[in-house]
């Protein structure tokens, strides 16, 4: 049995780990932002996020909302799928 030391195991270890996936935390922060964007939206219009549902009397102003929050997400997979050093 060959016994490995600290000092041979630790820089066989670092020079392993090069590249650092943190592309779900980004996602999550991402999208966190989107919604209180969104949030910011609403209340801008008069009404309050998620109570209001798209029906044929919503607000033209809300359904911008939800384009820009849909669009803020379609973006936020770019930045969940891209590799972070």
């Amino acid at each position: 049995m060959k016994i490995i030391y600290v000092t041979q195991a630790v820089p066989l270890m670092l020079a392993l780990v090069q590249v650092s996936q943190a592309g779900p935390l980004v996602y999550a922060i991402c999208q966190s932002g989107c919604n209180s964007l969104a949030v910011a939206c609403y209340a801008s219009a008069g009404s309050v996020f998620g109570t209001v549902t798209a029906g044929l009397g919503t607000p033209a102003a809300i359904l911008g909302c939800n384009t820009a929050l849909g669009t803020c997400m379609a973006g936020c997979i770019a930045c969940g799928c891209a590799p972070t050093l």
